[in-house]
Order: structure tokens, then C-alpha cells, then sequence
């Protein structure tokens, strides 16, 4: 083998964790970290004319601002690297490469796009710098595809820096990696190196890079990895781990503890909040060979138990799994839920319950707890009607459990006693399994705004609405984000930006609710303030 060169991506496939927003101190920091480290390349971060910015991200708008932003302390040892999607810069506009900048580009592009890198390619490699091929989703090229790309870089790019397998979804088993590498190795012209860049979704980045680098063959090799394995999703080959390995057995001197230090002062906070590694979700993602976003899209819908997730995941159709299409996502999801039925019988005899009465709405938050007394009081000096949300609470009496998810009806089974004397009420997308219950048609229940649209407590106001509710007082609405989950209740997938997001949106539709009946909050409630 040839010599082994380490490509740090944190800067970049980590920024995609957080929006690339990292902040100029701690841009900085993890820089600083690597070059302590002695890695070998660093990739800074995208290249992006329309989302790209100046500082403060790892996005950057041009390669120019690079400079201001992030390599006024540039070292000579190591390789400053960029990576550009294909359609989202214009080429032609780098500027001629010089000392103070980065010094390569590396392209990533989908196979319908492959042959038109020659020309692309070209353009970098004369403005003077290193030029990578990243074919994303390698595993999608048949062999013959896979050939013709090689031959189209031998042919026109016979100065590459670097030609990569891509394993975009971690997807990739020991024998896709041997596969691709066996194709490349024998066909590509013998001087340039070959790189391999993985996700982890099944866990097998550590084991894959072994067998890249146990492969029998004289190119240089380039290995991409992250500090933390910080990375979409899965996350990415792990980098101290790596670095440790290659220290042991390929006599590197690469040092640890300045990633660990990085770790200790800046990811360590990031992953509290935006959370990266193994999950089943992303797992079912790689078996089922589609983008991650889909299953997460669906996850985070809080409605289906994870084997169905699995089972939406599998209707995807090939020619979609590539990219994600938000509106094909919901389609499948709401042609699997969506189950109508005729509750007109049913919504009667609940107004004859509900109707004109004082309804206290239980939500799983933490205040549930924190303020049980509260809420025992009021219900005992109050004429009201309990109905909680997903569960029964502990020492809270309640005469009605509302449940419109899968998810959420299969846990309540499991845990669920004495349930014939807690009558339920169900959506129609619930398969009931136990007992007797009101059923009561999705779909009429589903707010508008797609970010609450199926979020359970904004659909049991809607039917206290239908039912002719006039006053509403609510409990356990603590807000996603403020310590809420009560009990036994599932924790939620989603963090940061995306509490903040239904937190809005959910204040929105109560303020909606106010003008049709009186909404009064008995605990704490970020949706309040």
C-alpha cells in the first residue's frame, strides 16, 4: 500500500448536524484541534453560492471568504479541503488557487450527473487545485456505470487528486466494499489514490475502513473521518478511532488529545442538543437503501411504532430513494394512516358527554407530576371532565384516555390496567386491539400546520371543539423542550431548532382555539409565556 492519508470531516459532514452552525469561536477550536492533531487533510466545509454565508458557519459562500473566516492561521502541514455539491456553485468563479486558501475541492455529484465531471473537474484542476471525484451512493452504480465514470477520469482527469467510493447511506457490507474496490483498483490509472468515505448506520464504518485499508493494492488511500463520528444521522467513521488505530498498526504518529479536548469543550455540548450516532430509525434507513430523511421524517411524526416505520420505508419506490421528497413522504404516510370512518353516531353520544361541560385536557409534561396536588384539588372542587392524552397517571383519576397514534395505543396496551373502566377515544388510524372504544375519523382531527398536523393534544382540543366545549383547562402542556415528559411516557426524538418550531406552532393553533372557546392553563406551560 501506498501512503495513508486521514480526511477530517467534522467541519463539514458535522456541520450538517446543526446547519453548519457552529460559531466563529468554536470554527476555530475544533481547527485548532486538528492541526494539533497532525491529521492530514481537513475539509472546512461546503461551498454553497445560495445558502452559503461569511462567518459563523462552516457554509461558506465562496471559497474566498474562507480566508477571513477560518484560515487566517493556515499551518503548511496540513491538506484545507472544500467540498462542493454539484448545482450549487458556479466553478467557473473560484478564483485561481493560492497559498492562503484551501487547497482542494472536493465534488460530489449523483450518478445521473456523472458525465458532465470531466468538463467540471477540469475547470478546478486548471484554476490549480487538488480535485476529488465523489460519486455519492457508489453502491448505486452497476459495474458497467462504475467503469465508465473510471474511464471518463482516466481519459480527461488523469490529474485527479483522488477518486472515492461512497457509501452516502452506510449501507455498504464488507462485500460492496471489496466489490468497488476491486472495480476501481484494476481499472483505474495506477497513480491516483482512492478514497472511501462511510456513514454509520450499521455500524460497520470501523470494520469497512479496515478492510480498505487491508486491501491488497499500492495507491495511496484516503480515509474520511469525523471527531465524535459527528455527522448526519448515523454519523461517520469515528476519528480518534481511527487515528488510534493507524498509531498502532501503520506507525502514525497522530496525536488523540486534542480531538478528546474538542470533544470535551465543544461536541460533547452539540450532541446534548443535536443528537448523532445509532438509532433504529437510521438502521431501517440502511436496509432499506434510502436516505436517512426519510425515516426520520417519519419517526418524528411520533405517530407509528418503529416495525412500521419499517413497513413505510419499504413503499418507497426505487427512483425516490435518493433524494428526499417531503410531499411523496406524506403521501405514503397519509395513504397508511388514513383510515376513514362514519363517526357521525359517534360524535353524538361524545356531545352528549362533552357538550357545554368544563374539560380538563391532562398532556404528558413533567408539571403533571411536579403539580399533582394542584390538579387533585381542582378536580375536587371543580365539575369537570378529565380526559388525558395517551396515558393514565399515576394517583390522577381520569374518566377519559384520548390516543391517536399507533405508537402511542401500542405502549398504553402494555402498560394499560384496568382499562374497561377508562373508557377510550381513537382516531381511526389506531387498529384497536383491546376492548371497546369511541372511534372517531383522523382525518377531521388533523390541524393544518403540517408541524402539528397529527400532534395528539392539538387534535383532542379540536374534538373538544367539534364536541361544543366551551371551556378548556389544561395540564401537563409544559412545552416541548422543558423537561415535559411525565411518568412512563416515550421521550421525544426531536431537539433544538425543531422544539422551538412546534412550541410556535402549537401556541399558535391554542390562540386559535381561544376564540372559540376559554382556554385557562393549571400548570406551567411554555406555551404561555
Amino acid at each position: 500500500m501506498g501512503k495513508v492519508h486521514v480526511v477530517d470531516v467534522t467541519l463539514r459532514d458535522g456541520g450538517c448536524v446543526i446547519d453548519f452552525n457552529f460559531g466563529d469561536k468554536n470554527m476555530q477550536t475544533i481547527l485548532d484541534g486538528l492541526n494539533a492533531s497532525k491529521v492530514d487533510c481537513i475539509e472546512v466545509g461546503y461551498i454553497n453560492e445560495t445558502k452559503g454565508t461569511v462567518s459563523g458557519r462552516t457554509q461558506f459562500k465562496n471559497e474566498r471568504v474562507i480566508v477571513d473566516s477560518l484560515l487566517q492561521g493556515k499551518k503548511k502541514k496540513a491538506t484545507y479541503l472544500a467540498m462542493i455539491d454539484y448545482g450549487t456553485f458556479d466553478v467557473a468563479k473560484l478564483e485561481h488557487q493560492d497559498e492562503s486558501g484551501i487547497d482542494g475541492i472536493r465534488f460530489a455529484f449523483h450518478k445521473k450527473d456523472f458525465r458532465k465531471i470531466g468538463e467540471i473537474g477540469r475547470t478546478i484542476i486548471d484554476k490549480g487545485y487538488q480535485f476529488f471525484v465523489q460519486p455519492m451512493l457508489t453502491l448505486r452504480y452497476s459495474d458497467r456505470e462504475l467503469l465508465e465514470l473510471i474511464e471518463l477520469v482516466n481519459q480527461e482527469l488523469p490529474d485527479v487528486s483522488g477518486f472515492y467510493i461512497v457509501d452516502s447511506f452506510g449501507e455498504m457490507r464488507y462485500n460492496d466494499v471489496i466489490r468497488a474496490l476491486n472495480l476501481v483498483d484494476n481499472n483505474l490509472n495506477k497513480n491516483i489514490p482512492v478514497g472511501f468515505h462511510s456513514h454509520n448506520n450499521l455500524q460497520l464504518s470501523y470494520a469497512n475502513a479496515i478492510s480498505v485499508l487491508q486491501f491488497p493494492t499500492t495507491r495511496d488511500i484516503y480515509l474520511d473521518s469525523s471527531i465524535m463520528g459527528m455527522g448526519k444521522g448515523a454519523g461517520n467513521l469515528i476519528s480518534e478511532l481511527l487515528l488510534g488505530h493507524l498509531n498502532l498498526y501503520y506507525q502514525k504518529n497522530y496525536e488523540i488529545s486534542p480531538l478528546l479536548n474538542v470533544i470535551d469543550t465543544v461536541l460533547d455540548g452539540i450532541h446534548a442538543t443535536s443528537y448523532w450516532g445509532y438509532s433504529a430509525e437510521y438502521y431501517l434507513s440502511a436496509i432499506n437503501h434510502c436516505t436517512p430523511s426519510y425515516a426520520r421524517h417519519f419517526h418524528c411524526k411520533h405517530m407509528l411504532p418503529i416495525n412500521e416505520i419499517a413497513e413505510l420505508l419499504a413503499k418507497i419506490e426505487e427512483t425516490k430513494k435518493i433524494s428526499f421528497d417531503k410531499n411523496y413522504a406524506d403521501e405514503i404516510y397519509h395513504n397508511y394512516l388514513f383510515r376513514p370512518v362514519d363517526d357521525s353516531e359517534t360524535i353524538q353520544n361524545l356531545t352528549e358527554i362533552f357538550g357545554q361541560k368544563k374539560v380538563l385536557v391532562l398532556a404528558p409534561g413533567r408539571s403533571i407530576e411536579d403539580e399533582r396536588e394542584k390538579i387533585l384539588n381542582y378536580i375536587s372542587t371543580n365539575d369537570v371532565i378529565v380526559l388525558s392524552i395517551n396515558a393514565i397517571h399515576k394517583q390522577i383519576p381520569c374518566d377519559y384516555v384520548f390516543i391517536s397514534n399507533r405508537r402511542r395505543y401500542k405502549s398504553f396496551c402494555e402498560v394499560a390496567k384496568d382499562t374497561d373502566t377508562v373508557p377510550l377515544i381513537c382516531t381511526s388510524n389506531v387498529p384497536l386491539k383491546m376492548g371497546q372504544a369511541y372511534l372517531i375519523n383522523y382525518a377531521d382531527y388533523t390541524c393544518n400546520d403540517p408541524v402539528i398536523e397529527s400532534n395528539a393534544g392539538m387534535m383532542a382540543l379540536n374534538l373538544m371543539l367539534k364536541l361544543g366545549v366551551k371551556s378548556i383547562v389544561l395540564a401537563g402542556f409544559d412545552g416541548f423542550g422543558f423537561e415535559r415528559h411525565a411518568e412512563d411516557a416515550p421521550p421525544d426524538p426531536m431537539t433544538g431548532e425543531e422544539w422551538k418550531r412546534l412550541n410556535k406552532s402549537i401556541s399558535t393553533h391554542i390562540r386559535t382555539i381561544e376564540h372559540k372557546a376559554t382556554v385557562e392553563f393549571l400548570t406551567k406551560s411554555g406555551y404561555c409565556i
